[in-house]
């Protein structure tokens, strides 16, 4: 009987030790898990804090200008499938030229333009007769996709890609080419030049943040000239 007492006894000391470690144990690991919720906390702050800031800058679409650099790899130009375009189901077939061709998209929105916003993209044509009807057919109701892309040589290649103003004067295999034949139908839009890229972006891609700077993961597959 004393035996077993002597054992209960002596079991105590080292009963009482584990719970201790055991509690010593949760506390840090409570400690530590209210450490990184702060953190994580101080973070989501500090993140909104930056965006906040960010917004309260003047307009500007992001940190490089608004259509890249001229002849290099950031190039950009503006790229819209007209409300034809949209009725006849040919986005996915128009983006896909772009994709894999290899230029990269930075900016895409589906908008119903204002009748001041298709004045102002076609103010160059503003004398010609068939304006007022342009600007009708654009503010139709049925929505432009609008797109930035980006890429060496883009506003050139992309005109080229698009294809001649008449459809019946572009070459085979080009958009307007394949999927047009008439004029006022003639599917899509693309800036004529650097300058007009510029104005065309900052017209429909002004606001900050509209436009996406990433990095597609086979860049250096299209992009490199070794």
């Amino acid at each position: 009987m004393f035996a077993r007492a002597t054992a209960r006894f002596a079991a105590r000391p080292a009963t009482a030790s584990l719970r201790a470690r055991t509690f010593a144990t949760a506390s840090r690991a409570t400690a530590a898990g209210v450490s990184r919720r702060g953190l994580a906390v101080a973070t989501a702050v500090t993140a909104g804090a930056l965006s906040y800031a960010y917004l309260q800058k003047p307009i500007s679409a992001d940190a490089k200008p608004i259509a890249g650099v001229k002849g290099s790899m950031t190039e950009r130009t503006f790229i819209a499938i007209k409300p034809d375009g949209v009725q006849r189901g040919l986005v996915g077939k128009v983006i896909s030229r772009f994709e894999e061709r290899g230029y990269k998209l930075v900016g895409l929105k589906a908008i119903a333009p204002s009748k001041e916003l298709a004045e102002k993209h076609y103010e160059d044509l503003k004398a010609r007769p068939f304006f007022a009807g342009l600007v009708n057919y654009m503010t139709s109701g049925t929505p432009v996709i609008a797109m930035v892309w980006e890429g060496k040589d883009v506003v050139k290649q992309g005109r080229a890609m698009i294809g001649a103003t008449n459809p019946l004067e572009s070459a085979p295999g080009t958009i307007r080419g394949q999927y047009a034949i008439s004029v006022g139908r003639n599917i899509i839009h693309g800036s004529d030049s650097f300058e007009s890229a510029e104005k065309e972006i900052n017209l429909w891609f002004g606001k900050a943040g509209e436009l996406v700077d990433w990095t597609p993961a086979n860049a250096e597959w299209v992009q490199s000239d070794n």
